[in-house]
């Protein structure tokens, strides 16, 4: 059996069930502790106060005539032992039977120097006689008989009475621990949501400084997180840099080489040049493209409501210009999403273009609800393996075969269409149709996404 699918996920609740657990064995020992230490302590007073008073009978004793000792003991009522003048030994005494050896120890402590020994034990129908020789100052002979029950002893108070302030105490301490495990967990729940965040987009806003309340720990942990997520998007706009400076400047020797060209006279020669001149031109544009499309992020903010239909009905006019089969939703969505509409046009497009170039023929459809919108693309070729479905979207990823450099694709296409779709809040995934072919699946938001600083975590 595995435990640790018992467990709660949540750390929260488990701290909050360890302290709970903690809680009751803590009380339940201590509880148990109380009450073994409440009857030492009650016996040893009950002891004490017998020896005292057997002490004072003695003393009594002592100073009252010979004569007159016998007609006191006989007035005076004594509950819990009872002396007798004169040696009398017990009549058929128990073997097995001794007074509590912390009772002869306190009579020898208090009666000192009067000497204490004892004579036996007989069991009675509710309690046991204890006979021990002692002696007053005059030497005359007293013998002691102490009384001890031989029932058991009352048991301690039923739980139910210790159930109410126990449930009370361990009400309010956990109320206690509840807010403060609150107040230690809350930042930890922001300092996760703003690492989701990051991994969605490494161009969101950092997370806004944790309160002074924080534990350290999670204090540090933030600020490395800060730290961490500066040093990431100063790569990553270093990499975009770079790729669009190389691009760019490219161009300018390609053109040069493109008018030298014009100069061969072998013409088969010049040919192959001007070929291959624009498969480079062609992947320098494409490469200027992706570095744009990851450069977008300062848009986000000028966002605005797009006429879905609309764009899809340009989209379809400008296809069937280009003389390609795109055939348009059965039905209007009526469906607004927010962004900017170059950016989704284009990405549009890029699919578009992509199953024309690979399917012939090209299919949209369209289903929104309260909350998304979903575009399909789907065209009628040979579709992909599973296992290249997402690694297409890698920059520069090719597969061989039928899409190949000899096609014009430079493996950024899809790139792009990610980047640009996510600066509008959207996806797309790729996917083998039932039907035959490879559909595009294109999920955009209906409603303007909450700003980055005023995303707030979930609460507790």
């Amino acid at each position: 059996m595995n435990f640790a699918r018992l467990l709660p996920q949540s750390l929260f609740v488990r701290l909050l069930l360890i302290w709970l657990a903690g809680m009751a064995i803590v009380l339940g020992i201590s509880l148990w502790l109380f009450q073994v230490e409440r009857e030492r302590i009650g016996l040893s007073s009950r002891l004490d106060n017998l020896v005292q008073e057997v002490a004072s009978t003695l003393e009594t004793l002592d100073a009252l005539p010979a004569q007159n000792r016998a007609d006191w003991l006989h007035a005076t009522h004594l509950r819990r032992y009872h002396l007798h003048l004169g040696n009398l030994p017990p009549q058929q005494p128990d073997a097995h039977l001794a007074p509590p050896a912390p009772l002869i120890e306190r009579l020898r402590e208090a009666l000192q120097p009067r000497p204490l020994r004892p004579l036996g034990s007989v069991r009675q129908e509710r309690h046991a006689s204890h006979f021990l020789y002692t002696e007053l100052r005059d030497g005359q002979p007293v013998t002691l008989e102490m009384y001890t029950p031989t029932r058991r002893p009352p048991p301690p108070a039923p739980l139910s009475q210790w159930l109410l302030p126990l449930g009370a105490l361990l009400a309010g301490a956990t109320l206690l621990f509840w807010l403060a495990l609150r107040l230690t967990i809350q930042p930890l729940a922001r300092f996760i949501h703003a690492t989701r965040l990051l991994g969605d987009d490494p161009e969101h806003a950092p997370p806004p400084s944790l309160s002074r309340l924080a534990p350290k720990e999670v204090q540090q942990a933030s600020a490395a997180f800060a730290h961490l997520q500066e040093r990431i998007r100063a790569h990553l706009d270093e990499r975009t840099r770079i790729l669009g400076a190389i691009s760019h400047d490219l161009q300018t020797p390609v053109t040069r080489m493109r008018l030298r060209a014009e100069l061969i006279d072998d013409d088969e020669l010049r040919e192959r040049l001007q070929a291959d001149l624009s498969d480079m031109q062609t992947l320098i544009e494409e490469g200027l493209a992706y570095a744009r499309s990851l450069n977008l992020a300062h848009r986000r903010d000028a966002a605005r409501p797009i006429d879905l239909d609309a764009l899809l009905a340009v989209l379809c006019d400008d296809a069937s210009d280009m003389g390609w089969q795109v055939t348009p939703p059965p039905a209007p969505s009526h469906a607004t999403v927010f962004g900017h509409e170059d950016l989704l046009r284009r990405a549009l497009w890029n699919l578009v273009s992509n199953g024309i170039k690979f399917g012939q023929r090209v299919h949209l459809t369209v289903s929104a609800d309260a909350q998304q919108v979903i575009i399909e693309v789907r065209d009628e070729g040979p579709g992909l393996p599973e296992a290249q479905l997402e690694k297409v979207f890698e920059p520069f990823y090719r597969l061989e075969g039928s899409r190949n450099r000899d096609t014009g694709g430079t493996g950024l296409g899809l790139a792009i269409t990610r980047n640009l779709l996510a600066t509008q809040h959207g996806t797309v995934t790729l996917a083998n149709a039932p039907a035959g072919g490879l559909a595009a699946r294109i999920t955009l938001p209906r409603h303007m996404p909450a700003p980055p600083q005023e995303a707030v975590t979930r609460p507790l």
